[in-house]
């Protein structure tokens, strides 16, 4: 019998918070690229994390998507000058929170809640703070403690010994399908928040739940 769920963990990029929210500043700077631009600088991003982990490096999230957005630049290419580079970092910090998030957290307060992410301490109390989310968290917890990224089981470990609970009794939740089903392989309780009905990762660790919208989650957690 899996044990009952006492805790609720966030994934913040794409969970959270919508990375590609920086489209409209993308757009003001290389018109009609934004979309491009921010879809290369996200993969890059990932890839980014996922290298470095496995070169046994580490620099910071704010460092990785400094390099992915210069890469993105290069690559297609566009004029990224350092004022420029700057105004879009900072935009990193004032991602905004998808519509459903903050109602949907209201609603989840029975289970202490807690943010697992790749961003560093800066990050995301920036984008915590914008999104009016501050106070919401009992723990952010940032892969910047243990120098490495996710999917490794050090950075779950992370959020199942600050929480002081067993992994089974941590619900996780991510829109990422990576990201599940590392959370999953470590033993958490997964609910994979797939906005858009995209199929999953077959890597042997499916979501426990499955949902469309947070709000949705709501019910079925409700105690």
């Amino acid at each position: 019998m899996k044990q009952k769920i006492k805790a609720l963990v966030f994934d913040a990029y794409g969970t959270l918070f919508d990375v590609h929210s920086v489209v409209t500043l993308l757009e003001e700077l290389f018109p009609g690229r934004g979309q491009e631009v921010s879809r290369v600088w996200r993969t890059k991003q990932l890839e980014y994390t996922w290298l470095l982990s496995l070169m046994g490096r580490y620099e910071d999230f704010w460092e990785v998507t400094v390099r992915s957005l210069a890469f993105a630049c290069r690559a297609l290419p566009l004029d990224c000058p350092p004022a420029r580079q700057a105004q879009l970092m900072n935009a990193y910090l004032r991602l905004e929170a998808f519509p459903e998030v903050p109602d949907a957290l209201k609603r989840l307060t029975a289970y202490p809640l807690a943010i697992l992410s790749n961003g560093s301490p800066r990050m995301l109390a920036g984008v915590v703070e914008s999104a009016g989310l501050k106070g919401t968290f009992a723990q952010v917890l940032s892969v910047d403690e243990v120098k490495i990224y996710k999917p490794s089981p050090r950075v779950y470990a992370l959020a199942s010994q600050r929480l002081g609970l067993e992994p089974g009794a941590i619900g996780f939740v991510s829109a990422n399908s990576w990201d599940i089903q590392g959370a999953g392989a470590f033993g958490f309780r997964t609910v994979w928040l797939n906005r858009g009905d995209q199929p999953g990762d077959e890597l042997g660790f499916p979501p426990d739940i499955t949902v469309p919208q947070l709000t949705d989650l709501v019910p079925i957690l409700s105690p």
